[in-house]
């Protein structure tokens, strides 16, 4: 029955991560409610997730594109060094550096897309992050990314929304980059003795089911829906990462 359940809220956090991002939040309580630790499932809910984020990206690659001055290739580099960078550190640091930090980081970046989104005057249109600074905060992500990965899809939405994308690209840019900067982990992870391989096998089956089927409702949904859900993600999220918070 429990895994009958994590099936589905599998499929719903494939579509939530290629909605809006906040997958991972769903997966890690179900995957402990079937009996393991925290640790091993943030670790089997990464490499569960990671066909999902491959799947997703590559249904929605048309609509994905570089932002800020900066390429595609250009960011899926990017991705690829600070996923790696962020899967070694995982290695040598506690845990609790980056649980203190991402409640943070969820909250700037819900602050910084509710304004771009729903109070920024039509003057202030145009502004957007230079190319060094689009780099930066992608880079910065994908080391998060690497280490821990829970809201890495909002933190995305929000910085490349920041470096000029619409809502609508924006999602579609971090659903392909969600798949590269976790390249890393997972292949650190595949070796992990606190994987669940069960598990893990059931939760990429929904979430890849979950994650098709959310980049094709993507670009049906009205840009205003969108950028209302995204939002209310990122309140959620904040809320629930300063409630977890050490």
């Amino acid at each position: 029955m429990l895994l009958i359940l994590l099936f589905f809220v599998a499929m719903w956090a494939g579509a939530q991560n290629a909605l809006a991002g906040g997958g991972s939040f769903l997966t890690l309580p179900t995957l402990m409610l079937t009996g393991m630790d925290a640790r091993a499932a943030n670790i089997t809910s990464c490499v569960a997730l990671f066909p999902a984020q491959v799947a997703t990206g590559w249904a929605g690659r048309k609509f994905s594109a570089g932002a800020g001055g900066l390429s595609m290739r250009a960011l899926f580099a990017i991705s690829v060094v600070g996923g790696a960078i962020g899967a070694a550190i995982l290695l040598v640091t506690p845990p609790a550096f980056f649980a203190k930090l991402v409640p943070w980081l969820v909250l700037f970046a819900t602050v910084v897309f509710t304004y771009g989104s729903f109070f920024r005057r039509p003057g202030e249109a145009q502004a957007q992050l230079p190319a060094p600074a689009a780099g930066v905060a992608q880079f910065l992500i994908s080391v998060y990314g690497g280490y821990f990965g829970g809201g890495i899809g909002f933190l995305m939405v929000a910085a490349l929304t920041m470096a000029g994308q619409n809502v609508r690209i924006a999602s579609a840019t971090k659903n392909v980059l969600a798949g590269v900067m976790n390249a890393s982990a997972v292949g650190i992870f595949l070796f992990s003795p606190d994987l669940h391989w069960s598990q893990a096998l059931v939760t990429a089956a929904g979430a890849t089911i979950g994650g098709v089927a959310g980049a094709k409702l993507l670009h049906r949904i009205p840009e205003n829906r969108l950028r209302l859900v995204v939002v209310v993600v990122g309140v959620l999220l904040t809320i629930g990462l300063f409630q977890r918070a050490p």
